[in-house]
């Protein structure tokens, strides 16, 4: 199985901004869809956003508009881009490919903090 690190989350104030990046140890290049999913404390995890190997992109109706996300299959790498930060949207962060269930292997994940 594809081995995935997640990094870039920390403690923003709420309306800051964070940038996450998931680095694959193998090529996504043939990985038809990968997703953002995030789990808070006490809730179950969730998925934020995916995108295809097209580029189509889907959202979680609460970061439509919100949140990005992109894949650069050369560097074998997903990012989520999260602008206007809600107390709400605090979670580990996770990507995988999508669809994914508790069989797959996921990472350590990156936590997201936001303070109100």
């Amino acid at each position: 199985q594809v081995q995935l690190v997640e990094s870039g989350g920390g403690l923003v104030q709420a309306g800051g901004s964070l940038r996450l990046s998931c680095a694959a140890s193998v090529s996504i290049f043939s990985i038809r869809a990968m997703g953002w999913y995030r789990q808070a404390p006490g809730k179950q995890r969730e998925l934020v956003a995916r995108i295809d190997n097209g580029g189509s992109t889907a959202y979680k109706d609460s970061v439509k508009g919100r949140f990005t996300i992109s894949r650069d299959n050369a560097k074998n790498t997903v990012y989520l881009q999260m602008p206007s930060l809600k107390p709400e949207d605090t979670a580990v962060y996770y990507c995988n490919v999508y669809p994914a269930y508790s069989y797959n292997r996921w990472g350590q994940g990156t936590q997201v903090t936001v303070s109100s």
